[in-house]
């Protein structure tokens, strides 16, 4: 399955397709769209077009994004929203399913806590993929995105059941206090027979 993974921004909006074949997980591009300060309605056209371009080349199956919360400065939300409106739609447009998940679900997913800093998710990205040299943080974040979704269907197959979804939320609320990973936990539940 191939998956495009999208962190929208208005300045920046990175993106990474992966292809995911069971637990293995291959890259098959990722880079970061650029752009300048211009009208906002000219700039949601260049993440749209851009998008549209990539989603051309590669030719994913679906689409995974990270859910957007209020923060500090409402106008930034706002703009942030509007900037991941235009990729959501080129995705639908295009005809991809999109997957959504928060932060701490992504975190919890990649690196194994809910709380890991850009930096971890970094690393946990070159080293899942096999990377060699620097990674953009927003190809990163998007990235981990189509990760988690792999993971998210991997785990729903492991099921048996539309679930995972759920299951990670459920995952991810209990990150803070427990630090093991969603597939350590999977593992244990099937170990004592809690899971078929």
């Amino acid at each position: 399955m191939r998956i495009l993974g999208i962190d929208p921004g208005l300045n920046h909006t990175g993106f990474g397709v992966i292809d995911a074949h069971g637990d293995q997980v291959t890259l098959v591009t990722a880079g970061c769209i650029h752009i300048e300060k211009d009208v906002l309605s000219s700039r949601l056209g260049i993440i749209h077009r851009e998008l549209a371009r990539i989603i051309e080349e590669t030719c994913p199956l679906m689409a995974a994004a990270e859910i957007v919360f209020v923060n500090v400065n409402p106008r930034s939300t706002l703009l942030l929203g509007q900037a991941r409106g235009a990729a959501l739609a080129c995705a639908a447009v295009h005809g991809l399913e999109v997957s959504e998940y928060t932060p701490s679900e992504i975190k919890n997913a990649v690196v194994g806590t809910g709380r890991a800093t850009k930096t971890q998710v970094q690393a946990m990205m070159r080293r899942l993929l096999n990377l060699q040299g620097d990674l953009q943080p927003d190809a990163a974040d998007a990235l981990a995105c189509a990760v988690t979704c792999a993971h998210a269907h991997q785990l729903a197959k492991l099921t048996g059941t539309n679930a995972a979804a759920a299951q990670l939320h459920k995952l991810a609320a209990h990150s803070c206090k427990n630090r093991r990973s969603a597939w350590a936990k999977l593992a244990a539940s099937r170990n004592k027979g809690d899971v078929p």
